[in-house]
């Protein structure tokens, strides 16, 4: 998987915020934020070629105090809400 070309993360008002950079991604009807957790993970994955489940856990082991089955199942819930909002490609 990777993040599609044409957005970023941009910090507003101490809110993490998905932005679309590109005039295919425009749509104002939806405002994507993010949690402190969720924008780390993007932050760190963006820069990759491509990543999977395993390399978000391992972020996430790395980063916070949390049991592994949680964290990968905080992540498959994360990535299938990218998903839904068309922010990955497979």
């Amino acid at each position: 998987m990777k993040i599609k070309e044409g957005f970023e993360i941009q910090n507003v008002c101490g809110e993490h915020i998905i932005v679309p950079t590109g005039a295919e991604n425009v749509d104002y009807s939806k405002i994507i934020s993010l949690n402190e957790t969720a924008a780390y993970l993007w932050e760190n994955i963006v820069p990759k070629e491509s990543f999977t489940i395993d390399d978000m856990t391992q972020l996430l082991l790395a980063e916070y105090e949390v049991e592994e089955d949680i964290a990968r199942e905080d992540c498959t819930s994360i990535v299938e809400c990218w998903k839904e909002m068309e922010l990955i490609e497979e």
